[in-house]
């Protein structure tokens, strides 16, 4: 039976089971205890930033991020259109509505002219967003600093969607770290994992408690349970926390991985007619958390889904980059600035095979499969 060749699977270290084992070994098995605190603290350590909050999940981040800033119903939320949906989900949370902007061709995320241009827009309709989400995609930053300029002109809070981006820079710094909140996810999928689990920053050491004190059930501080807020089941369980902080021990070693594996596909296929990589913006280092690329048809000889499939049919999971938000039906009606940028690079777009486990064979056995198509 042919072994298939996963899109991006969780990869382990030497010392995760060892943090797991003391969890287990000290009972620590709930969400809180001593690997939550001590991931909180290293993460900080390993991005720049002063505080963290671990939860459950990137999206938990986010939804919370959206509370802590004081989001209400009908509100609008501006937010990046190409990304995985979980991205604007928590939008929906809090009963305000999304407003989608469109990628640039240089780094595939957030065109920041055209979030300028629709801030301008809506200061002469007098009504700004409540906040901008900013996603940085497929382990590329985005071009913080003109869109972080914008929202600081007119007074918007910044919250950067790093999901995809841990490990990544920008101008020296982390993605996640330029706006008043950033948020993390640590899926099985994702550069590192916790199994499921994700982190909420800001250099607001207030925003942050609240954040974990409704992470953790908004329970009042009494010796009976009380609450005098609604809070949510978001805290992150220390056995989980536990391997975080093995797998943080490793990132870099799993992002020169990843970027290897890019460096492989690149040489192999670069040279073949109408294929082009997502491109490297040249204000910081890519993760390459995915290897994206692109394919013209009417150069390649067949469009992106053909290769898709014929991948699929020797067991090599490849997928297309994500659906844009303003083409989905869960938000149809949604107002949409801009999107062709975003749309040409779905109808093109493919992920190939990217975790920091392949091996050498595994990536020939992909190129071999591609270039037969």
């Amino acid at each position: 039976m042919v072994k298939p060749i996963l899109l991006s699977t969780p990869h382990m270290g030497d010392r995760e089971l060892e943090f797991v084992k003391e969890a287990f070994d000290t009972n620590w098995i709930a969400p809180v205890g001593p690997h939550v605190d001590a991931f909180e603290r290293e993460f900080c350590q390993a991005i720049g930033t002063s505080h963290a909050a671990a939860v459950s999940s990137g999206t938990a981040a986010l939804h919370l991020a959206l509370r802590s800033i004081g989001v209400e119903a009908g509100d609008e939320i501006f937010c990046s259109t190409l990304t995985f949906i979980a991205s604007a989900s928590p939008i929906s949370y809090v009963g305000a509505k999304p407003v989608f902007i469109d990628s640039d061709r240089t780094s595939w995320n957030m065109n920041p002219d055209l979030l300028r241009s629709a801030l301008e827009n809506r200061v002469r309709l007098g009504k700004l967003p409540r906040a901008v989400i900013l996603v940085h995609l497929y382990g590329q930053s985005a071009d913080i600093a003109p869109i972080l300029a914008a929202c600081n002109d007119y007074g918007i809070p910044l919250i950067e969607d790093a999901a995809e981006a841990l490990g990544a820079t920008y101008k020296g710094r982390s993605p996640g770290t330029f706006g008043r909140i950033g948020i993390y996810s640590f899926n099985g999928n994702k550069i590192i994992t916790t199994s499921g689990g994700g982190m909420l920053v800001s250099e607001e050491a207030e925003l942050v408690a609240k954040v974990r004190f409704w992470a953790t059930q908004a329970r009042d501080p009494a010796p009976h349970y009380q609450h005098t807020e609604i809070g949510y089941n978001y805290r992150l369980s220390n056995v989980l926390a536990g391997i975080g902080r093995g797998q943080l021990q490793v990132l870099e070693q799993r992002v020169q991985a990843r970027r290897h594996n890019f460096e492989v596909y690149q040489q192999a296929l670069g040279d073949l007619p109408g294929i082009e990589f997502m491109p490297e913006a040249a204000f910081g280092r890519a993760t390459r958390w995915l290897t994206c690329l692109t394919i013209d048809p009417d150069l390649f000889g067949c469009d992106r889904e053909r290769v898709r499939l014929a991948l699929a049919r020797e067991q090599i999971e490849a997928r297309p980059v994500w659906k844009p938000l303003h083409l989905q039906p869960v938000f149809a009606g949604c107002e949409s600035i801009g999107g062709e940028v975003a749309e040409k690079l779905f109808d093109r777009g493919l992920c190939l095979p990217s975790g920091s486990n392949l091996t050498p064979e595994d990536l020939e056995r992909v190129i071999e499969a591609f270039k037969k198509v």
